[in-house]
């Protein structure tokens, strides 16, 4: 047997070594990792993908068999995918409330949005106080915190007083406020690199809704 022909073994040989060891360490870390609680997840930033993301784990819910939710603070004027098939499909596991009429500068009637947003709190609270409730999804809430239709020290302490602890609540929409990260579990921000928008393609069905 040549060098050759014998070098592609070594070096599965030497992948394989490789790869057991880092299962290995793997394998210690979560041996470690062997509790459980209800996550506040906040999907943030200027990226596309929050709000598609935390629909995500709504599926994931809805696929095990388990009870969920979801209020949308803002969007409303118009259909969207994930919204039609949840009350089409899903409604007996997910409940789907649609409090917002679209996004401020649509509605040009600030106490109407205050109204609207305030609507939207107290029907989140009521979903996350009911335990049967695994995860309720509050769809961009941070944009009514942004402009403060809702007091932020009110939602932190409801989520740090009144959230059951195996309850995940997952809150959306860019420019979260400081004091939702400081308490939150799991923070991602989506960032934009790129997007169709700037070159001239509008919303299209299938990605954005």
């Amino acid at each position: 047997m040549t060098e050759e022909t014998a070098s592609p073994k070594t070096d599965d040989a030497r992948h394989a070594e490789k790869m057991a060891k880092k299962k290995a360490a793997r394998d210690k870390i979560m041996a470690t990792k062997t509790d459980e609680k209800g996550l506040m997840i906040v999907h943030t930033g200027k990226g596309k993908g929050k709000s598609s993301a935390a629909f995500g784990m709504i599926f994931r819910h809805i696929a095990h068999g388990k009870q969920c939710a979801v209020v949308q603070f803002i969007k409303g004027a118009m259909s969207t995918g994930e919204r039609d098939l949840i009350l089409r499909h899903f409604s007996e596991l997910c409940q789907f409330h649609t409090m917002g009429e679209g996004f401020t500068w649509e509605t040009q009637d600030k106490a109407r949005d205050i109204a609207m947003a305030r609507a939207a709190w107290d029907k989140a609270k009521e979903l996350i106080r009911d335990e049967d409730n695994s995860m309720v999804l509050l769809d961009e809430i941070n944009i009514a915190l942004r402009y403060d239709y809702i007091d932020i020290a009110e939602v932190v302490d409801f989520m740090k007083t009144e959230k059951p602890p195996m309850t995940h609540v997952v809150l959306t929409g860019r420019n979260a406020k400081e004091e939702l990260i400081e308490i939150a579990d799991l923070v991602t921000e989506m960032e934009l690199i790129k997007h169709p928008f700037r070159s001239g393609i509008k919303a299209q069905v299938g990605v954005e809704f």
